[in-house]
Formats: C-alpha cells, sequence, structure tokens
C-alpha cells in the first residue's frame, strides 16, 4: 500500500479528487496518510478531517527562519513515513533537503502545459492570466516530478483543454481543474502506485498494465 502525504496551501480540491479517486477505485493500493498545509485556514485542512485524515500545519510564520521553517517542513513529512509526496496545490518552494530526501518520491500539479508558462512567479491565478494575455488556444494541466528546479523535473502526465472566446483568468482555471488537473493527478498517482512510472533521466516512461 503506497503511503500519500498530500501537502495544500488553499482550498483543496485537488486534495478532494485524490480523497474521492481512492474512494471509487479509480486510485488503487494507496491511502493518504497525512495532509500537510503552510496555511492554518486552508479549507484542505478540514476536507481532510471530514475524510478521517491526519491534518498538521507547519506555518513558515511559527518560525524565526526559513531554514527553520524547512527543516519541520521536512520533519513533519518523515513523522508520516510516505511512500510519495504529492503537492496539490501547495505554494512553497519545496526545499531542497526535502527533495533530496525523497528523490523521485515527490509529484506537483501545475495547471499549464510544461513547458509553457511555468516557473518562478507562475502559481494560481497568474498562470491563466498569462496564457489569456498570450492569446493561446490550448492551456491545461501537467502533473510532473519534483527536482531541484521550479516546474522541471520528469513529465508523468498532461492533458489539453481548449481556451474559449471570453473566457476569464478563473473561468479558464475552473475549466483546467475540472477537466485537467482533477483527471491526471490521480490517474499518476495510480500509476505510481502500480509501479508503472519510469524515470529515464529527464523523461518518463508509463510501463503497460500486467
Amino acid at each position: 500500500m503506497l503511503r500519500l502525504v498530500v501537502c495544500v496551501s488553499g482550498g483543496g480540491t485537488n486534495l478532494q479528487a485524490i480523497i474521492d479517486a481512492i474512494a471509487d477505485g479509480r486510485i488503487r493500493n494507496a491511502r493518504i496518510v497525512r495532509v500537510i498545509s503552510n496555511n492554518p485556514g486552508a479549507y484542505a485542512l478540514e476536507r481532510a478531517k471530514k475524510a478521517g485524515i491526519e491534518g498538521v500545519c507547519v506555518s513558515p510564520k511559527s518560525f524565526e527562519t526559513r531554514d527553520l521553517f524547512n527543516d519541520a517542513l521536512l520533519e513533519a513529512i518523515k513523522e508520516a513515513d510516505p511512500g510519495l509526496v504529492v503537492l496539490a496545490g501547495f505554494l512553497v518552494a519545496i526545499p531542497p533537503q526535502v527533495v533530496k530526501a525523497y528523490p523521485g518520491q515527490i509529484i506537483n500539479i501545475h495547471p499549464a502545459l510544461i513547458p509553457s508558462f511555468c516557473g518562478k512567479g507562475y502559481y494560481g491565478l497568474k498562470v491563466h492570466e498569462r496564457a489569456l494575455e498570450r492569446g493561446v488556444k490550448v492551456s491545461g494541466a501537467t502533473c510532473h516530478f519534483v527536482d531541484e528546479g521550479l516546474d522541471s523535473g520528469p513529465i508523468i502526465l498532461q492533458k489539453a483543454v481548449e481556451v474559449k472566446d471570453g473566457d476569464t483568468p478563473e473561468v479558464l482555471q475552473r475549466r483546467i481543474m475540472e477537466e485537467a488537473e482533477w483527471v491526471i493527478m490521480p490517474r499518476a498517482i495510480d500509476l505510481i502506485a502500480q509501479g508503472r512510472v519510469v524515470i529515464e533521466g529527464r523523461n518518463t516512461r508509463i510501463l503497460p498494465e500486467k
């Protein structure tokens, strides 16, 4: 059974998608053992509570330095003994010590088709604002492994979503969540839980189902 730690900063819609996918069998052989948020007011913690999952807050505001926060975040993850760390809308740059402790065991969902609209400064609605400013006709979401860079790890899955005339950043954000993020994140977790994702350099290979 693959033990999951899910890190979230806000409402936790991707967390809910994972909870639902485990419940209905789309994610097999995995369970969430802890939800971690950097935000004490995050509704994600309430979602965890309702699902009977332990929720923990590790806020940077509770520590005198960023290094102390980074150490506390790593300890909160380690305590849960995860096989996979899932960043589901976690608006914190993952510290190098966390990446080093869990190589090839951290995945993230990004609301664009990497390498477009990613990296420093591209998070939340900002991603969709930039996509609309550029006039792209297709956007989407990417699930990828986390490495030392920003949105630079090996890609696991991507799904394209049409950009429609009259879209606002909020409307496009919602469509990408519903049609892409909530689909490929659970799918990626299931593939990893089945041992079907192999990292090959900066790429991944998905093995056929046995």
